[in-house]
This record gives structure tokens, sequence and C-alpha cells, in this order.
């Protein structure tokens, strides 16, 4: 076999998606925020967090979101782009299916590639925040004032077995055990 032919099997396997893990159970969502933006995306996490009150950040196996403004792509985001400056943070609720949103016991539930400032998503970057000020996006490492809904909106998602990642989605756990989660931003989040 040609270089040339196994490496367009390689793209034509990454190109079909990637199932979640057999025992994860797996997410999609729509979030619906201000003048047009709209994110979607798609989480996994082991099933036998079904009955856990919280699962977390650290809890994924999989996680992607991209972003539109009036249907015009503006970026996205996903779990093996998280390093050592990612600010990463999450929290969903299974038994309700939804994520928390701002509230006396979530002061910001939701940090995806975003701090509460949202201005570290990076250049040609993509974010998501929850926060006491406003549920909002961040593209080109600048807060979207545009994007912004009510911090106390709420955010369900949809059990979804037909999910399939990208590659970039769903890191190989040893990176992921690489990474130093006290050392992220939002570690408070991600250690729980």
């Amino acid at each position: 076999m040609s270089r040339w032919a196994g490496a367009a099997i390689i793209a034509a396997v990454f190109a079909s998606g990637i199932p979640a893990a057999a025992t994860d159970v797996s997410y999609s969502f729509v979030w619906q925020g201000g003048n047009g933006h709209e994110m979607r995306g798609a989480m996994s996490f082991d099933s036998a967090l079904m009955t856990a009150p919280e699962v977390y950040a650290r809890d994924l196996s999989c996680f992607v979101i991209e972003g539109t403004h009036n249907g015009t792509p503006i970026g996205r985001w996903a779990l093996g782009m998280l390093n050592e400056q990612t600010t990463w943070a999450l929290t969903f609720l299974p038994q309700d299916a939804a994520f928390a949103v701002f509230g006396p016991r979530h002061m910001m539930p939701q940090a995806w590639n975003m701090d509460g400032f949202g201005t570290d998503c990076g250049a040609s970057g993509f974010g998501f925040n929850i926060g006491n000020a406003a549920q909002d996006l961040c593209v080109d490492g600048r807060l979207v004032l545009g994007s912004q809904v009510a911090p106390d909106q709420p955010f369900p998602a949809t059990p979804d077995p037909s999910v399939r990642f990208p590659a970039d989605a769903c890191p190989r756990p040893d990176l992921i055990g690489a990474l130093d989660f006290r050392a992220l931003r939002g570690a408070g989040a991600a250690s729980r």
C-alpha cells in the first residue's frame, strides 16, 4: 500500500467520526444566544455517572462545540484542544438532562475555553461561559456582547446515541492524564 493510500484511509476514518466508547452515554445540545448566535455541540461520559448528582469537565471522554452567527460558522472548540492555559469547567446535571446554569449553587458552572471576562479563548478561538452576568460566547479572544442571554436561561441536552465525534473531540485518556489539572485555570471547578 502506498503512503498516500494509507493516508487516505486514515483521513476517511477520521472524517466519518468517532463513536463514543461502548460504556459511554452521549448527549447533543443546542444553545440559543442573542442576536442570531447559536452553539451546537455534543459530549459523552461513562454511563455509570448517570446516577451521579453532577458530571464535571474531568469526567468527559468526548466534547465538541461549534458556533454560528445567523447561520455562518464563527468558531469551534473540542476537548483535544485542552491545554494548561485553557479555562475549562463544566457542570452537567444528568437527572435533569441539562447543564447547570447560574444560581446560588452554581456561580460559574460553565467555562468552555472562556473565562468570566470572555477574553481568553485565543486568537481565532471560540468559547462559551455561564457566569453571574450572562451566558455568552468568546470569538477571537473577545467577548461577544451580542450573544448574551440571561445567566439562568435553561440549557437542556438530549441523550443521543447516534453522535459521531470528530477525532479532536475524544483525546486519548493518557494525553488528558498528562495534564496537570491543578494548573488549569478554572481548576476549582475542574477538580471537583
